[in-house]
């Protein structure tokens, strides 16, 4: 049913918007180098070693370009099947912690909460970065009671097979986006020291064997990276996950409160039936209660690290989606069998931050066909004010989202008042997972077409050049996968090229071992990277470039060679001939 349900949301309209910058295209544009490479081991943005993630996702994404080809919906697809694959984990831990009411209700309360359900529409590693640091701290919950010979719930395997298992599956989580995973389950693990007065409920061999399990999948990779080219990637990896907990990398600064606001409302609606699992509930098992215990734990680990570290970007608190939904599962239970009662302020939360999605996507169309009245509030950002002017078509039928949405809140309120709350709580989860569905349908397109849409039409338009294709003045990936840029190679090698060489209609070459000796899986021309050698010097062929309206008379300036093809929506598109 819920694998069913997975593929219903989740599949459809997946290569129907380009991909966002920067994460999305940033991540599917490593999958492509590693096609275009055929080199797998080591990662490459702009055909450069490239030191910020580590590469079990960009293998999943791979794959999925192998089978569908280079595009929207392959770089999205692994993250489809991530969604399946966790509805149908949260109900065999339901059911197997409670019984089949309460599996459903968890997965239910996943599927129909929005920003959970809309990562699984996404190109982000987080989704499966999470499942792994989830499955990894459940295993590592069931080889505790397992070792505390906790009573009522059915344990088959010894203790070390659950703990191997745990740290098999946290390895995996630290192959897809580096030791933070390992981070988040040791914070945990030494909360729960503290909550249990220090007394080592995990012995130091046992320990060890955890992490020497995780450290078995990791040296798949990183100990193989090490040994054929050294510690420079490890280094450089060390140094930027530092960067993101010690400043705001990529100038994604926030309020100490970002990720209270960002979980509170993006996780609407369950984050207001979770904030009554805080509170004392009733639960007969002593594993039952326990699991509420580590639910607790691991989402105020989560929740209080995110906050301190100094980048704050919204998938990063994304891992409290988990314990969040759980204690949602668990309030929602235990309405439908009166042990809590579903009081006004629950209620009042729902219709309070619901109705500000159903205002926004009322406001949205109509803001759309009348873009004069918000320009006044983007005075200062005339980029922005471009943007404004993007040719996208408002229907009126945008408005069906909100419509939709409001209708399943006053079902929703209506039947909780009259004593229903199953049915309520079916309207309003069921109603939402379906809201985010439409919103997508109609709003994400076009939201793309104001933001970037411009850039990307233009990057797409290179495709088959023989040009060069840059940005100047802001930072973009997507000159590189919507160009489907190939490898450089150094105007002073042309001389030494084999004459039998013939390009490629996938890389641009027969084979990168026919101009390279020794034979290396890339090479990076100093003269391709240097911007001012595109710009001013004697160049080998075209070069295009597009800047943002406010930086266009800066780069003429620096660049009087330069021809200005076109402006759109913002974006300032050049041209610099070549002979």
């Amino acid at each position: 049913l819920f694998a069913g349900l997975g593929a219903v949301f989740f599949l459809p309209f997946l290569g129907g918007v380009h991909l966002f910058d920067w994460d999305e295209i940033n991540f599917a544009e490593i999958a492509r180098e590693m096609i275009v490479l055929d080199e797998y081991l080591r990662i490459y943005v702009d055909f450069q070693p490239f030191w910020e993630k580590p590469p079990l996702f960009f293998w999943m994404q791979a794959v999925s370009m192998h089978v569908f080809g280079i595009g929207e919906y392959a770089a999205r697809f692994p993250n489809a099947i991530c969604g399946m694959l966790t509805l149908v984990l949260l109900f065999q831990i339901g059911n197997r912690l409670y019984n089949w009411r309460f599996g459903v209700i968890w997965a239910g309360i996943y599927l129909g909460t929005i920003l959970p359900h809309l990562y699984f529409k996404s190109g982000l590693i987080d989704p499966f970065f999470n499942l792994f640091i989830f499955g990894g701290i459940y295993y590592f919950i069931l080889f505790y009671w397992k070792k505390e010979r906790y009573e009522g719930i059915s344990l088959l395997w010894n203790k070390w097979t659950y703990l191997f298992l745990a740290g098999l599956i946290t390895g995996m989580g630290i192959l897809t986006k580096g030791p933070v995973a390992y981070l988040i389950i040791g914070l945990t693990l030494f909360v729960y020291w503290v909550y249990q007065r220090f007394r080592f409920y995990v012995s130091v061999p046992q320990f060890i064997f955890f992490t020497f399990s995780a450290t078995l999948v990791t040296l798949a990779w990183y100990g193989v990276e090490t040994w054929k080219h050294g510690s420079w990637f490890i280094t450089e990896f060390t140094k930027y996950q530092y960067r993101l907990f010690s400043t705001p990398d990529a100038g994604h600064a926030g309020f100490p409160g970002y990720h209270f606001v960002v979980l509170l409302v993006g996780c609407f609606p369950a984050s207001l039936l979770a904030i009554r699992g805080f509170f004392p509930t009733q639960q007969s098992a002593r594993y039952q209660q326990n699991f509420k215990v580590w639910m607790s734990m691991l989402f105020w680990v989560v929740l209080i690290l995110f906050s301190i570290v100094q980048s704050k970007i919204v998938h990063y608190s994304s891992m409290c989606y988990f314990p969040l939904t759980y204690l949602a599962a668990l309030v929602a239970d235990q309405i439908l069998d009166g042990k809590i009662p579903l009081n006004k302020w629950i209620k009042g939360g729902i219709l309070g931050i619901g109705s500000l999605y159903v205002l926004a996507s009322l406001a949205m169309p109509v803001l759309g066909k009348n873009p004069q009245w918000i320009a006044p509030l983007l005075a200062g950002d005339p980029f922005a004010l471009e943007n404004l002017k993007a040719l996208v078509s408002w229907t009126g039928w945008e408005v069906l989202p909100g419509v939709f949405l409001a209708i399943a809140l006053i079902l929703s309120i209506y039947w909780m008042n009259h004593n229903q709350p199953k049915r309520g709580f079916f309207a309003l989860f069921g109603g939402t997972a379906v809201y985010v569905m439409l919103a997508l349908v109609f709003f994400i397109g076009r939201i793309e077409r104001y933001s970037q849409g411009a850039a990307i039409r233009f990057f797409e338009r290179q495709q088959q050049k023989d040009a060069y294709v840059i940005t100047w003045g802001y930072k973009s990936y997507g000159q590189l996968f919507y160009s489907r840029k190939v490898p450089p190679i150094d105007v002073d090698l042309v001389g030494k090229l084999s004459p039998d060489a013939q390009p490629s209609s996938v890389t641009g070459f027969q084979s990168l071992d026919q101009f390279l000796s020794p034979p290396v899986p890339y090479f990076t021309p100093a003269k391709s990277y240097d911007q001012n050698w595109l710009l001013n010097r004697a160049v080998d062929k075209e070069v295009y470039v597009i800047t943002k309206i406010q930086k266009a008379d800066e780069l003429q300036k620096k660049a009087p060679e330069l021809v200005e093809l076109d402006r759109e929506n913002g974006f300032v598109f050049f041209k610099r001939p070549y002979p």
